[in-house]
């Protein structure tokens, strides 16, 4: 069901309840009045009847009947009766209809002075006359045509009235629903107007400040992450393919070069060499981009398990240093971490390795000295490890995009690199609830922090 037809019934159903809820109130009261004029006006008459048969001497019952016959105010069927004292009759009405009355009931209205009942849709009303000599019980009914006539012309009139108050409510909603609404189909006009092609239009804010102007700043906002993603993804294909495209452009003009002519062993030997040295380039970026893919991944389900970082560090210090003797990497371990529980980390062994791996190469590689050093400490609930060398350090107009995929500083164009360490880094630390931190300064040194929480 669409918002509008909603918003329609919505609509009608509230004016139908109010209606429902004002009429029947109307109807209400309008039944009890007529219920208590009539009881009213019939006992006025019956007093007025005992009071001629009881005070007039002149007046008995037979004479009382008669005047009573030819009275032009008497009720539809009017019947009255009169008992004294002894419970006999001293007067009744010529009305053939009869009331039933027992013993009981004089009884009930002596005691209660004045009741009213009713015996098949006939009024009936009792109550106690008294003078200065005795005292007298008074029955009167009657058939209040006219009352209940006019409330049944009340009910239809209410009936015909709540119809065609649903017509203008439904017309009135459907209108209203209709023209509220309008803005929200001019949004959705100018999101379908919008396709991969053209992420740079936005949609009306209109006023800038109802609810359709906070839905259009949402979807704009949106439109801000996906032309940003967009442009992120199209950055990332082209510097991916750019750096696909080095080792493989080099490698085709290494065999090409190698089949203009005839060459010696040594010298295709040498070739060799060199592609393979191409091929693992390109390996390496391949892996690469391939772990930077799973660990961004929100469907990651990498396999965790309690391991000691310190063990993890020794192990990627020595690996390192064989292949690089000309590295220096210090391990310095916080002497105030009293026990294992201080060094174990929650998390994937190859991919803490990884991290180990490209800060630590980044530290010798970028250092004067080929020197960087390590500090794993405590801190509150946290496994901090501080990697810290004094190199060429990092241009501040670049610390804000280091993380960036394919980013590399300003001032590192001839150090070999590809810009995927730092980006995969850093969604390693993700993955594992970790935060990694950077300072530097340019010409002076640079430091990494990354903290783990404890298990």
């Amino acid at each position: 069901m669409k918002i509008r037809t909603k918003l329609t019934f919505q609509f009608i159903s509230i004016v139908a309840l109010i209606f429902i809820f004002s009429s029947s109130a109307i109807y209400y009261f309008s039944a009890e009045y007529r219920k208590d004029d009539f009881y009213k006006r019939l006992q006025d008459k019956a007093e007025n009847v005992a009071k001629l048969l009881i005070q007039v001497d002149e007046i008995d019952a037979e004479l009382l009947r008669k005047i009573e016959t030819d009275n032009p105010v008497s009720l539809p069927r009017e019947k009255i009766i009169i008992y004294n004292y002894k419970n006999e009759i001293l007067y009744t009405s010529d009305e053939a209809r009869a009331i039933k009355i027992d013993i009981n009931l004089l009884n009930k209205i002596r005691i209660e002075r004045n009741i009213k009942f009713v015996q098949e849709n006939f009024e009936i009303i009792g109550f106690l006359y008294t003078d200065k000599y005795d005292r007298f019980v008074v029955i009167a009914g009657a058939e209040d045509f006219y009352g209940v006539r006019r409330l049944a012309n009340l009910l239809k009139i209410i009936i015909m009235v709540f119809c065609f108050a649903l017509l203008i409510a439904f017309i009135s909603g459907w209108i209203f629903s209709g023209r509220a609404l309008l803005p929200i189909s001019k949004v959705i006009k100018q999101v379908n107007e919008i396709s991969i092609l053209s992420l740079n239009l936005r949609v009306d804010e209109g006023n800038k400040k109802d609810e359709i102007a906070k839905l259009s700043q949402t979807f704009n906002n949106m439109l801000d992450r996906l032309e940003m993603a967009f442009h992120i993804q199209k950055n990332f294909i082209a510097k991916a393919s750019h750096e696909l495209r080095t080792p493989l452009h080099s490698i085709s003009g290494q065999m090409e070069v190698a089949l203009m002519k005839n060459r010696s062993n040594d010298e295709y030997k040498q070739i060799i060499f060199s592609v393979l040295d191409d091929m693992k380039n390109l390996n390496n970026i391949s892996n690469r981009l391939l772990l930077l893919a799973q660990t961004s991944s929100e469907n990651n389900k990498t396999d965790f398990s309690r391991i000691r970082i310190d063990e993890i560090i020794w192990q990627v210090q020595s690996e390192i240093l064989k292949r690089n003797n000309n590295y220096n990497i210090a391990v310095n371990i916080d002497l105030s971490i009293s026990d294992e529980s201080g060094l174990i980390v929650l998390g994937n062994e190859m991919l803490l390795r990884t991290v180990l791996v490209n800060l630590i190469d980044n530290g010798c590689k970028y250092s004067n000295d080929n020197n960087v050093s390590i500090e794993l400490k405590n801190d509150n609930n946290k496994i901090i490890l501080i990697f810290s060398d004094k190199g060429i350090g990092i241009p501040q107009k670049d610390l804000p995009n280091i993380f960036e995929p394919f980013y590399r500083a300003s001032n590192v164009a001839g150090i070999k690199g590809h810009g995927i360490g730092l980006s995969l880094v850093s969604s390693i630390m993700k993955l594992h609830n970790g935060t990694i931190t950077i300072e530097s300064q340019e010409n002076i040194g640079t430091s990494f922090t990354v903290s783990f929480p404890k298990t």
